[in-house]
């Protein structure tokens, strides 16, 4: 290939150098180029000692605009991948289609769109970078379904460039707007990366290499409470609210060795791809100190990044961990509008389709369907710190007695703390709130996890709550409680975490 080569990239092998077009519309002055000029070029590297498949799309050339020649090579270097079981990675500016090819340039989009859609499903990884530009049919297809994409500073990027938003629209868009910075407020891309450290970034990004740990921002609460419970459960309450309490986002830097951000548009939820002790996971984590609309209370887009991620892990066959900790979904206008509610049912189920292993941790308070579209998890594990209720009980107390003061009665009889919901069946196990505890639990669960048990511990949950009414005559019914239904069994795995001696059990803390 004679594109840049990049230290971290040996080129192995260049692929499909003679393909060239025949010019199919004959258009006027269009001079066909020589193959070596074509917009992109394909190969295997060895990226940091793994073999990946590479394409590369230069604006230098032809102004990286897409036609038969570049979108076969796309596509032939999506199925080489596929059959050689290796990730892509593609370097990327580009003007879009190729007008002089015209309608055959723009079939090139659901072409590559299919090819990356064959590597996806085979369960590999592919990752873009995006120099300046990088628009139109090439960025809306097969580079915007990369499965992470980190773009140049300053970089424009977008569906329409500039000149083409002013001819349609009348005016050219605002300085914040295609830009790098903007695609990665929104979700679009999901770091900026200098080009001095792109390829570092795409290899870690494929595993190739491992990632830096996660950065969690300055003024964070660091040491996590792990003095002694005690006092009323609505003392609990305003403990597990409070700001001096790690959030999500601390223990993923807590519990994680490396972090590839997996970005969203409402910072209320966090995701990466992440190590624990070596194994590789995604990891999905609330931020109650962070948030698009208000801090902790994640809105649409917030779900949306966390069924990308749950999504992506369940292809690459990657097992999931997520961390709990909200006083509830947004229930503003601008959230309804959005969909928060469908974007929660979508959680829910991709955590119910999800093929492989997962593993829930509440860390600080679990408020109602919007923490329990993360909680819906093979293993489900409490810090004896933290809380999970079907509603706040200020709000419950407005509900039911309309009086919020009376939270703090309503707060014990909803028995949303740990030792209640462990014997409630809600959850499978009560974690002391030391890291080394924490880091032992969940290392323990996401090796004994079992897809599915997800939902054997609902069911058995509401057997319990169930009881059999008497049968009419003539009518057979079988049981429903836990002991005698072939459906219903206990979830594996002990139900406290055991640490020099100290066993924690709800939340009290007992020594034996």
């Amino acid at each position: 290939m004679t594109v840049d080569i990049p230290v971290e990239a040996a080129v192995l092998k260049s692929w499909d150098d003679g393909t060239r077009s025949t010019d199919p519309l004959r258009f006027e002055g269009y001079v066909v180029p020589d193959s070596t000029e074509e917009s992109v070029r394909t190969g295997l590297v060895n990226l940091a000692g793994t073999k990946t498949a590479w394409i590369d799309c230069d604006f230098r050339r032809h102004g990286g605009t897409m036609g038969c020649v570049a979108g076969e090579r796309i596509v032939r270097a999506f199925d080489r991948a596929m059959s050689l079981r290796a990730p892509v990675v593609v370097t990327v500016s580009s003007g879009g289609a190729r007008l002089q090819e015209g309608m055959l340039a723009l079939l090139q989009m659901p072409r590559t769109t299919a090819a990356l859609a064959r590597h996806a499903s085979a369960g590999l990884l592919s990752a873009a970078y995006l120099h300046s530009p990088t628009t139109g049919g090439v960025f809306a297809s097969f580079v915007s379904l990369t499965d992470l994409r980190a773009a140049e500073p300053g970089a424009t990027i977008g569906f329409g460039g500039p000149r083409v938003v002013a001819q349609v629209t009348g005016e050219y868009p605002p300085p914040d707007s295609h830009t790098a910075e903007s695609a990665l407020r929104y979700g679009l891309v999901d770091a900026v990366v200098e080009p001095a450290r792109a390829w570092l970034w795409l290899a870690a990004a494929v595993g190739a290499r491992r990632a830096p740990p996660l950065a969690v921002p300055d003024g964070r609460p660091a040491v996590p409470d792990s003095s002694p419970r005690h006092g009323a459960p609505y003392e609990h309450l305003l403990r597990a609210r409070s700001p001096d309490r790690p959030s999500g986002l601390e223990w993923a830097a807590l519990l994680t060795d490396s972090w590839l951000e997996i970005a969203g548009a409402d910072p209320a939820i966090r995701a990466g791809l992440a190590t624990i002790d070596g194994q590789r996971l995604v990891v999905v984590a609330m931020d109650r100190f962070a948030g698009l609309a208000r801090n902790g209370a994640p809105g649409p887009g917030a779900y949306r990044v966390a069924q990308r991620a749950i999504r992506l892990a369940g292809r690459l066959g990657l097992p999931v961990l997520t961390l709990v900790d909200t006083p509830g979904a947004d229930p503003a206008p601008p959230s309804e509008a959005g969909g928060v509610a469908g974007e929660i049912a979508r959680t829910l189920l991709a955590l119910v389709e999800l093929p492989t292993a997962s593993v829930g941790l509440v860390v600080g308070e679990g408020g109602s369907g919007g923490a329990v579209a993360l909680a819906h998890t093979d293993r489900l594990l409490m810090l004896d710190g933290s809380v999970f209720s079907v509603i706040g009980p200020e709000a419950g107390a407005a509900i039911l007695h309309h009086d919020a003061g009376r939270a703090p009665e309503l707060t014990r009889a909803l028995r949303m703390l740990p030792a209640d919901l462990l014997g409630l069946g809600v959850v499978d196990q009560v974690v002391a709130e030391r890291v080394t505890a924490v880091r032992a639990a969940v290392a323990d669960a996401l090796s004994g996890a079992r897809a599915g048990a997800r939902d054997t511990r609902a069911a058995r949950a509401t057997a319990a709550a169930l009881t059999c009414e008497p049968a009419r005559p003539g009518e057979t019914r079988g049981p429903t409680r836990p002991d005698t239904d072939p459906e219903v069994r206990p979830a594996p795995g002990p139900p406290y975490v055991h640490e020099d001696e100290d066993v924690v059990r709800g939340s009290r803390k007992e020594t034996r």
